[in-house]
Parts: structure tokens; sequence; C-alpha cells
């Protein structure tokens, strides 16, 4: 079977959860002897660092203009284009945006899958050009995929009520349970020690509610850990300037840049608190991460978050930024019992393991063929 992957800007080690979902999801379904092809942006990999394949995915880079409001769309054209030519048995498209060109796919007989990771629209850092796209992708999918899979229950929902359609298979992202690590270099080089510091792992755009997170902490006034903040912006934009300026005004707030590997289990291994502020998200990825450290975590009560099941002291009103201040100071000190770490455990292994991930991905494509 020869699959063909669009939609995402590239594995491995690119930021992103789309790109973190595929980089894991894929080698792992190779393994039965499929055969994946992913489309990849020359932008977010230098031309050094190219690979044709890598653990058993075939690699293909094309360009793309780095510009947030056409660069998904103007790359998913051109691999859609390919896809015409060289007939995949499938397509998998991942979110709505490139979806819209599914119906083109289905009119030359190429059977086609859609990953729904998040309902993009809401997010204020798109234009109207581009929601309207999204919107759009949205409706095509519904309307002509052959098959739907969504990361939550809750987007599940929403597409049924929505567009009427009940053959939609809900396969969640995973997490890798790695045991934390005992090594300190990395922290240290910020002048963090063990369970010293609140940590965020997220992108610096608006719906991932990284500013709220920076004026709860400047609410504290000098609490007794700091804030370390991983990640950065695909584009830097007045949002993500307002970030790092905010950052800047504080020797205690820590924005890393990017992490991945080994530096970053280090960061989830030792922090004191980690906290999901989003605004709107699909299935967060950091979160199952910090879940599978045993870690005490903070999140806010959009229905994704909810949807996972964690104890109510864990969550706080969405864009509510005393509520978040208080809490991250109660829950940084009040840490995490054994119970609730267990139980958190328990539920990863059992609902959110990568394997099963990749088996049940393998029978929606076993389905269409």
């Amino acid at each position: 079977m020869k699959i063909y992957v669009l939609g995402t800007r590239g594995i491995p080690g690119i930021q992103g959860g789309i790109e973190k979902h595929c980089e894991e999801l894929y080698p792992r379904i190779a393994r039965y002897g499929i055969n994946f092809t992913l489309f990849a942006r020359t932008s977010y990999v230098a031309k050094a660092l190219r690979t044709p394949t890598w653990n058993n995915i075939s690699i293909r880079y094309i360009w793309a203009p780095r510009k947030k409001s056409i660069e998904t769309i103007s790359h998913t054209s051109i691999a859609s284009f390919i896809c015409l030519f060289e007939r995949p048995d499938i397509a998998h498209f991942h979110n709505t945006g490139p979806a819209v060109f599914i119906p083109l796919l289905r009119l030359f007989g190429i059977r086609t899958v859609l990953t729904y990771h998040n309902v993009s629209y809401t997010h204020q850092k798109w234009g109207l050009f581009a929601k309207l796209i999204l919107r759009l992708g949205e409706h095509f999918s519904a309307k002509f995929a052959d098959k739907i899979i969504a990361v939550s229950a809750i987007t599940k929902e929403m597409i049924q009520n929505k567009y009427g359609r009940k053959d939609i298979e809900v396969i969640p992202n995973g997490v890798i349970i790695f045991p934390k690590t005992n090594s300190t270099a990395n922290i240290e080089k910020n002048s963090l020690k063990h369970g010293g510091y609140v940590f965020a792992a997220s992108r610096f755009t608006p719906e991932k509610g990284i500013l709220d997170l920076i004026s709860a902490y400047k609410i504290l006034k000098k609490p007794d850990f700091k804030l370390v903040i991983a990640g950065d912006a695909d584009y830097e934009t007045d949002y993500s300037k307002s970030v790092k300026n905010s950052a800047k005004e504080y020797k205690d707030i820590i924005l890393t840049g990017f992490l991945e590997g080994e530096i970053l289990r280090e960061y989830f291994s030792h922090t004191g608190l980690f906290v999901l502020p989003s605004h709107f998200e699909g299935l967060s990825i950091a979160l199952l991460d910090a879940l599978s450290y045993g870690l005490p975590t903070l999140v806010s009560d959009i229905p994704q978050n909810r949807s996972i099941g964690l104890d109510e002291k864990r969550y706080f009103k969405a864009g509510d930024i005393g509520a978040l201040a208080e809490k991250m100071n109660e829950l940084w000190k009040s840490g995490i019992c054994d119970e609730e770490k267990n139980r958190y455990e328990k539920m990863m292994k059992e609902l959110y393991d990568w394997d099963n991930i990749a088996n049940r991905t393998k029978e929606v494509y076993e389905q269409i063929r």
C-alpha cells in the first residue's frame, strides 16, 4: 500500500503538534510494509539536513512561500498535483486547510483520509481569507473524505452535529513514557534547580495563551519559582514580539526556544508544575507528555482539556489571569500525590499508547483500500 501524507511542515524535529504526531505515527505503521511519502516544506529544514528517508518514511521536500496566509495552501496544492500524477492508494491530509484539495483527488479516484486536529478557523491568528479556506476545507472533508479521524471526542461530536456524518473514528494523539532523568546540566545553564520552576511548552500564537501565563506570573510579584517557556513562533508576529518583550522585563521568566529530545526531557523531569493556558486546543501532546512524567499540571478549562479527565483542581477558567496566578502558586506548592500520579500514568498507558494508535490508523487505511 502506498500512502502520501499532506499538510505537515515536515519531520523529524520540527515544532508543532501535527509534526510530532506524524513523527511518532508513520514509522510505526511503516513496520507493516506500508510505504509512506511525506511532503515537507523546504523552509523548515536546512538544505544540508534534508534526507530522502527517515525511519522508513520517504520525505519529499517542496518549496512553499514562508508566509502564514498562503504557505499551507501553496504547499498542499503542489503536493496534491503530485498525487494526481503518481496515484498513491491513499492521500492522508492533516487538518482542514489542506483538505480543500480532497474533492479534486476524489474526483480522480484517489482515496482520502483526513485527521482533524483542531478547529483552526477559531484561532485569532488567521485573517478572513485564511478562515474561509479553513471552513471550506472542513466542509469538503466532511462531505468527500473517505474517512475522518478526530483526535478528540469533542471534535467528533462537533463534526457529527454540524454535518450529520457518523462514521468518524476517534484516534487521539499519543505519548511515549520516559523515565525521568537525573541529569541537570541543561537546566543549570539557566540557573534552574529541581522543582524550582513552572514549565510551559508551546508555539507563540494567541490561541496558546502564553501572554496570559506571563501576565499571571507577574501578578505574583517575585514568587519562589521561576517561569520557563519552551517554544517559539513559526512567524514573527505582533503577538510573538509581545511575548518576548514581556518576558524580557523579568529576569525570572526564561524563554528557551524550541526544545526536543534529551534537553526537553530534562526540563520536563525537573519541573515543579506544568501549565497549559490555551484558549483553543486539539489534544495537546505537551500535556500528555507532562502527565506521562507524573507532573502536577494546571490547564485551562476548554472542552478538549476537560475531556482528558483531570482532577477539578487542575483546571482554571481560560483567559482568567487572576485565577491562573492564584492556582499556579497554589499547585506549585502542593505538588501531586502518588494516587493521582499513578492514575494519570495508567491513563497514559491505556489510552494514549502510540503503538495502539498506529494499529488503529492502519485499520482505517485497510477499511478504504
